[in-house]
């Protein structure tokens, strides 16, 4: 009994002197993705077998839900630990309410461009709140069974584009696998992926914010004129269907072609029992020079939150985020997002190094109301949502779209 008292007493001061074992921190990361738990949940094992003591647990909330519910989270300085950034506007408005941490010590910066930087800095630059994480490709998937069964080429013009719909319109197929119920889908999958062969993709981009272009010239009322096009070849009762709705239409077999972007790949790998194509956005007819332009858009980045209890352990995930270790897991589990840092990092699937292969040939270009233009009340990007649809549904004219969305920009 007293040896017993005696090395009870010895683990009590041991105890005491040396302490207890640390428990791991506790940490959280949020996204509007929540298709993305597996996923993260390997990248993050990963990360915690390198960090044994940090555990940081996936918990996305509903993308139409993500914004709202997070800014009302930092207002209150609460949260998650780490935050999902949107790029541009988005995290730029979460910073300036105090909701992002300051990061620009954090160390390595010199694996990304400039371009990738760009999407998470302040305006003048001096200030960075988010790693840069992945970006996406926009283009159109394709039932390639659909195709062979009618003799179908993949179409590069745009009379080659709306011929291959009437075809297939023809023959009791829904061409288009798009709805008009949420709003964004015809701004970001319709309109942003056509524009850019229209008006000089990133050079006239760049003109809208210096103020040398307008929403309402000629090349912009062509390119919501295709869109406008659009609406006779969606699927019935489109005014009802949805997103979600849409992510399955396509793979079951029930439209021959889904404007669509990358991050669509495994989704439709899951569903889809049909050999699935994609190809880039059409160009105009009759046009003999120039570059072809597609969307490959600065998606994601990952920042901590300003009020987070675990700054120091937060931190330390974003560096790891900064590696290639990190750059070549991001792209082995999420294929369909491109790595944003200047590792040489590639994907196996075979749509995604699809998509990529657009870099060798054709320029770039975010999406249209990401970078400045929609800073006005509504901004830009929210004046389209409210139009776009209607004009789809043949409810306005491209002009009016183009006017009230040229009006829209403040600077």
């Amino acid at each position: 009994m007293k040896s017993l008292m005696i090395a009870a007493s010895a683990a009590l001061i041991a105890s005491a002197q040396f302490g207890s074992p640390a428990r791991p921190a506790d940490l959280v990361m949020d996204s509007w993705r929540t298709e993305d738990i597996d996923a993260w949940n390997r990248i993050l094992s990963a990360f915690h077998a390198k960090h044994p003591d940090i555990n940081i647990r996936f918990e996305p909330t509903v993308n139409t839900e993500y914004m709202p519910a997070l800014q009302t989270q930092l207002q209150a300085k609460k949260g998650p630990d780490l935050i999902s950034c949107p790029p541009f506007d988005f995290a730029l408005k979460l910073y300036n309410m105090g909701g992002l941490a300051d990061v620009s010590d954090l160390k390595g910066y010199e694996n990304f461009p400039d371009s990738a930087l760009a999407a998470w800095r302040t305006d003048d630059g001096q200030h960075t709140y988010c790693v840069p994480v992945g970006s996406v490709i926009q283009g159109f998937y394709y039932n390639k069974n659909i195709f062979q069964k009618l003799g179908l080429s993949v179409p590069k013009t745009e009379s080659e584009f709306f011929a291959t719909l009437d075809t297939l319109k023809k023959n009791g197929v829904t061409p288009l696998d798009m709805g008009t119920k949420d709003l964004w889908p015809v701004v970001d999958l319709a309109f942003n992926s056509v524009w850019p062969n229209y008006c000089d993709g990133e050079n006239t981009r760049k003109a809208l914010i210096a103020g040398t272009a307008k929403l309402t010239d000629e090349c912009f009322l062509k390119a919501l004129n295709v869109v406008a096009r659009f609406g006779a070849y969606l699927p019935q009762g489109s005014e009802s269907i949805g997103y979600a709705d849409t992510q399955q239409i396509f793979p079951l077999g029930n439209a021959a072609i889904f404007p669509g972007g990358s991050w669509e790949i495994p989704l439709l790998g899951k569903i889809a029992d049909f050999d699935i194509g994609v190809f880039p956005p059409f160009e105009p007819d009759g046009k003999v020079s120039g570059r072809c332009w597609f969307v490959d858009h600065v998606d994601m980045g990952i920042g901590v939150n300003a009020n987070s209890a675990h700054p120091a352990d937060a931190r330390a995930f974003l560096e790891w985020l900064t590696t290639p270790e990190f750059a070549q897991l991001f792209v082995d589990n999420q294929p369909g997002f491109f790595s944003l840092s200047k590792y040489k990092v590639t994907s196996k699937n075979p749509l995604a190094a699809e998509f990529a292969s657009w870099r060798e040939k054709c320029g770039s270009v975010i999406r249209l109301p990401s970078q400045f233009l929609s800073r006005g009340t509504p901004g830009l990007e929210q004046t389209l949502e409210d139009n776009l649809y209607l004009m789809v549904r043949g409810k306005e004219t491209p002009q009016e779209v183009a006017d009230k969305a040229q009006a829209s920009i403040k600077r």
